[in-house]
Order: structure tokens, then sequence, then C-alpha cells
């Protein structure tokens, strides 16, 4: 039950949007709104039926209530903001279970280099010009995970939609 490129690309215009959001806002406010989430949610579920069969289309659902609960246990543990949990949990169901491997893959790179970007971006007077009042900038302890976490649901989606 490999996502389908087809998919892919049915999920990619309404997805893209969403996830620049998200990693904006959590950039910015070092929040990702419940709105946010609620609207990848609404991807999934309406374009979701269009593009899976049922039984896959429900399968993929579990995805989202195993990454919820894992995401809770990580914030309660204080490992992870509620609103990533919320977003990574949004994410779950447009990743086929066959590809779970790649897709924790993907998010370490992904987490990687968006550490090293934050860093760098934040340290570069036009960007810090650009954008003054961007939480992040101001923060050693935390760090805006829903970047990382946007960054992979679109070249997760990129990837499945033009493989090779």
């Amino acid at each position: 039950m490999e996502s389908s490129a087809t998919a892919a690309l049915w999920f990619l215009p309404f997805v893209t949007p969403i996830a620049i959001w998200a990693a904006l806002s959590d950039l910015s406010t070092m929040k990702i709104p419940n709105k946010t989430v609620l609207s990848l949610m609404a991807v999934y579920l309406l374009i979701g039926l269009i593009v899976f069969p049922l039984p896959e289309y429900g399968l993929r659902m579990t995805h989202f209530l195993v990454v919820l609960l894992i995401g809770f246990l990580l914030n309660m543990t204080g490992l992870l903001g509620a609103g990533d949990a919320k977003f990574a949990a949004a994410m779950a169901p447009f990743i086929a279970a066959s590809d779970v491997s790649f897709a924790l893959m993907l998010l370490a790179i992904c987490i990687l280099l968006g550490f090293a970007s934050h860093r760098l971006a934040r340290r570069t007077a036009p960007i810090r010009r650009l954008t003054p009042d961007w939480e992040s900038w101001t923060q050693d302890k935390q760090f805006p995970m829903g970047y990382p976490l946007a960054i992979t649901l679109l070249a997760y989606l990129f990837m499945t939609a033009f493989p090779g």
C-alpha cells in the first residue's frame, strides 16, 4: 500500500500552503495554530477519500492515532511541544505504512538541516531585519519543530509524486 504518485500529486497543492503556514507560524510565534492542524486533517479526510481505497484510507487514520499518542507522551515529558505533536499526528495519514522508515530518516535529515539553517539565519543580519519579531530567534532551549516537520511532509509528498 505504498503512496502513489497520483495521491501525492492530489495532496501537494492543498498541503503546501498549510505546511508553509505551520512552518512560518512556528518560526515567528513558536506555536502551530490548531487551525493549521485541522486544515491539514481536513485535506486528508476529503482528498484521501478520492485517492485511496476505503481500507487504506481507514488504515492511514490509525497512523494519526498512533502518532498522536506518541506525541502526547513526548509532550508530557517535555521533549516536544503540543502543537508539534498535533501537527506530526496530522501528517501521519499522508505517509504510507511501508514508508515509515524512510519518512523517519527524512525527518532526521530535515531536523538537522532545519536546525542548521535556522541557526545560520538568525545570525544573518539581512534575514533578522526582515523578521525582527520572530520569537524563534531568541529561543535557545526550544526549537520550532514545525519548520522541519513541514519540510519533511512536503519532501515526502514531492518525492512520492516525482520518484526517481
